[in-house]
């Protein structure tokens, strides 16, 4: 199994090319669209410029995810999260 901390470090610098990609992408669907291209082709790329970088976000998005989760359960010296059954119930105002 993959700890979390090689998804972090997998996941985020992945999501960042791919973000970086996708502002490309939509930099060249700009200038398809002001060299004339016809409509079609530059809202087609457009359209995967922003796919592109949305797939960038959510990328990043779970690295950042994978740290949270490697800085609560993996990382040397933290206390253990308190059992379920030993917590006390929220009060109710």
């Amino acid at each position: 199994m993959t700890s979390h901390k090689t998804k972090w470090l997998t996941f985020a610098p992945a999501g960042l090319v791919v973000i970086g990609f996708g502002t490309c992408l939509v930099q060249w669907a700009t200038a398809l669209k002001q060299q004339g291209a016809p409509t079609g082709q530059w809202v087609a790329a457009g359209t995967v410029a922003l796919g592109v970088f949305n797939a960038g976000l959510s990328l990043f998005g779970r690295g950042v995810a994978e740290s949270v989760l490697y800085q609560l359960r993996e990382k040397p010296g933290r206390p253990a999260a308190e059992p379920a059954d030993r917590r006390q119930p929220l009060p109710l105002d």
